[in-house]
C-alpha cells in the first residue's frame, strides 16, 4: 500500500509545528500537517500526521527518519493507517 500520508510519533511533548515542519520538509513539500492534542488538557499528545505532496517524499521521510533521534527521543516513523474503514461495519 502506498500512500502520502505518514504517521509520526514519540515525539516530545515540547516539540512545535515549525520544528516539525522544518525537520520533515527536507524530504518533499508538505500539504498537511496535524498534531494531535488531548482534549481535556489541549497539551500535544507526541505524535502527529503530515501527508507529503507525493508517495517519493513520504517513503523518503519514512526510511531515513523512522528510529532517529530527536531532542533525545527515538521517533517511530511509519505510514499512516486509515482506522477509520477498520470500523465499518
Amino acid at each position: 500500500m502506498s500512500s502520502k500520508k505518514i504517521y509520526v510519533g514519540n515525539m516530545k511533548f515540547s516539540l512545535k509545528e515549525e520544528n516539525i515542519r522544518q525537520i520533515f520538509s527536507v524530504y518533499g513539500a508538505i500539504q498537511d500537517l496535524k498534531m494531535v492534542y488531548d482534549r481535556e488538557t489541549g497539551n500535544f499528545r507526541g505524535f502527529a500526521f503530515i501527508t507529503y505532496a507525493n508517495e517519493e517524499a513520504a517513503k523518503e521521510a519514512v526510511e531515513q527518519m523512522n528510529g532517529q533521534e530527536v531532542d533525545g527521543r527515538n521517533l517511530k516513523v511509519t505510514f499512516a493507517e486509515d482506522k477509520r474503514k477498520e470500523r465499518q461495519f
